[in-house]
């Protein structure tokens, strides 16, 4: 595996070697490697681009790794993955995209993801999406979820440079029990945009989520994000945004909230703004430089 691979996958999936355990790879639009387990299948899906991806019932501590790289500029792609996890699984999937394009044409991966989860099945969702080159970098990710009774998944997303223009678009139907945990964090610089829209919908009693959306704007960059939730039913849910803008960068936070129901409790915070002077000094006491602080004060709020 040539240097290049080998950065984007470690950035987007944490992989030094080939995984244990089930994997499908797709580089440039085509399929790299794959291997499936007694406990997931992963096979082509009919009639489109993408996979099928089945864990079978009562599965417990097992993952599956789907990243996607591209190397070569002008390649443009929509992907379609369904997955079906059964009841009581513990699963946890790596998914992610990386893009090397150091030429003048568009290259760009759109994801377009279904998650059928089983009651009681527990499952942790990681999508970490990084690119670098000169050329376009798009990625459109979309994603939606279907959750069981007494099921939990837990989102986590990471978007921390590179990508020159990104949208995210999550629909998640939580059931009776259903618990959502959802954490997004983002770094644009340069003229990067990114529109990320969150829509959760608890639909029966006792189910839960929490969006905690972390941010920083950096240079001409533009952010805006719509984390929103919907109770239904007797149920809790908590959106929690919290941006640091710098330089000339734009950053729009439009939480939203709805009760359909006189049990529903349900609460969202948003906060815009720089890094705090007295941060700074306090650190620089220590003997870090303004820049060094600075730095230290951004890693913490995306960690």
């Amino acid at each position: 595996m040539d240097k290049i691979r080998q950065n984007l996958l470690e950035k987007v999936a944490d992989l030094h070697e080939i995984p244990d355990g089930a994997y499908n790879l797709r580089e440039n639009s085509a399929s790299a490697g794959r291997r499936s387990t007694d406990e997931i299948k992963i096979e082509n899906k009919e009639g489109a681009p993408g996979i099928v991806v089945t864990v079978k019932e009562g599965t417990k501590h097992k993952s599956v790794h789907i990243p996607v790289i591209i190397t070569e500029s002008g390649i443009t792609e929509t992907v379609y993955n369904d997955f079906f996890i059964g009841d009581g699984a513990d699963v946890l999937i790596v998914a992610g995209c990386g893009i090397h394009n150091t030429g003048d044409a568009e290259s760009a991966h759109d994801g377009v993801h279904t998650l059928v989860i089983g009651e009681g099945a527990k499952v942790k969702y990681v999508e970490k999406h990084y690119a670098e080159g000169t050329g376009g970098r798009t990625m459109k990710p979309k994603m939606t979820v279907k959750l069981g009774k007494n099921s939990t998944l837990e989102i986590e997303t990471v978007q921390i440079g590179g990508v020159s223009e990104s949208e995210r678009l999550t629909t998640i139907d939580a059931d009776e029990g259903a618990t959502v945990l959802i954490t997004e964090r983002i770094m644009t610089s340069g003229d990067e945009k990114v529109s990320s829209k969150t829509e959760v919908n608890l639909n029966g009693a006792g189910s839960s989520a929490r969006i905690n959306s972390r941010s920083v704007a950096r240079g001409d960059s533009t952010q805006i994000f719509y984390p929103a939730i919907t109770g239904n039913a007797e149920c809790f849910g908590h959106v929690q945004c919290d941006s640091v803008i710098m330089d000339s960068a734009t950053v729009r936070s439009i939480p939203e909230i709805c009760a359909n129901d006189v049990d529903a409790r349900l609460i969202h915070e948003a906060a815009i703004g720089r890094i705090a002077g007295d941060q700074i000094m306090k650190l620089m006491t220590l003997g870090l430089t303004a820049e060094e602080a600075e730095e230290q004060i951004l890693a913490g709020l995306l960690k």
